[in-house]
């Protein structure tokens, strides 16, 4: 992509050296585990003025609660209109047994800037999951949220033909997690790879849940694809704000570089808030 200025943030959970990455100035080390402090230190060192920039980002080596506070802090610093970049793979280098993190799963908390202000009671939440490969993170916001009702978001049409199928084949890992829970309609669909549909979907599924069923607390957990995660932001940042609807995210301290095979394409998406 031709650009003025072209920055690289390196993400502390992929473990690089020194020696593994580009040189020079517009190199930017997120030294933090925190989703806040990580881009909030890149905009600090980077001293932008987003006022005079066309802004570009290619997320698809982001981590999901970057990607989600990143959009958060540009909407709030009064960048309305920005490009977004995704590579999509041609295949997962181990199928169905692709992992993309290493170690354990530290905490499963709110994404910094997506804290909403919830009722005490617990008899009627929701828990949206955007089910993607890794079914430990599945099972542990499940189990965080043990009295909510679930609904699996899976991405149909997928990223290519298989990927539906290996979606589901790891989602029944985390069986014995959700067995007995009571479902809100099961399973919904939205296209892997574009955000705004996802924010559609989401908004769909918000609105006849609560027609359905009176529903204190909503809770979203995007852990499918970067574009899906794309979507669950804009759909939050446009329509949830003032509701009692928080993101939840399982976090880890290590992620997998070369999780991916080949590229299939690489999509352009012009986001407005």
């Amino acid at each position: 992509m031709p650009a003025r200025e072209k920055h690289w943030l390196v993400a502390k959970e992929y473990g690089y050296s020194p020696s593994e990455v580009p040189s020079g100035d517009k190199l930017f080390w997120l030294d933090s585990f925190h989703e806040a402090d990580a881009i909030g230190s890149y905009f600090s060192d980077a001293k932008l003025d987003v006022s005079t920039l066309s802004v570009c980002i290619d997320i698809t080596g982001f981590m999901r609660p970057h990607i989600l506070f990143l959009v958060n802090h540009l909407n709030r610093i009064g960048v309305k209109q920005f490009d977004v970049l995704y590579s999509e793979p041609h295949m997962y280098r181990s199928k169905e047994r692709t992992r993309f993190f290493t170690g354990d799963i530290v905490e499963v908390r709110q994404v910094a800037g997506y804290e909403g202000s919830h009722a005490p009671s617990v008899s009627s939440d929701l828990l949206v999951i955007g089910a993607g490969y890794d079914h430990e993170l599945v099972a542990q916001v499940a189990t965080h949220k043990e009295s909510a009702r679930v609904l699996l978001l899976y991405g149909l049409p997928s990223l290519s033909a298989d990927m539906y199928q290996e979606s589901v084949l790891r989602m029944s890992s985390a069986r014995s997690t959700l067995e007995g829970r009571e479902f809100q309609s099961g399973v919904a669909f939205t296209a892997a790879n574009d955000p705004f549909v996802t924010a559609t979907v989401l908004r769909e599924t918000f609105r006849a849940a609560s027609a359905k069923n009176p529903i204190e607390n909503w809770y979203l957990s995007p852990l499918g694809t970067k574009p899906q995660t794309l979507g669950f932001a804009l759909f939050y940042l446009r329509e949830m704000t003032s509701l009692p609807v928080s993101m939840l995210f399982p976090f880890t301290e290590s992620s997998v570089r070369d999780s991916s095979v080949g590229l299939t394409n690489i999509w352009l998406y012009r986001v407005e808030l």
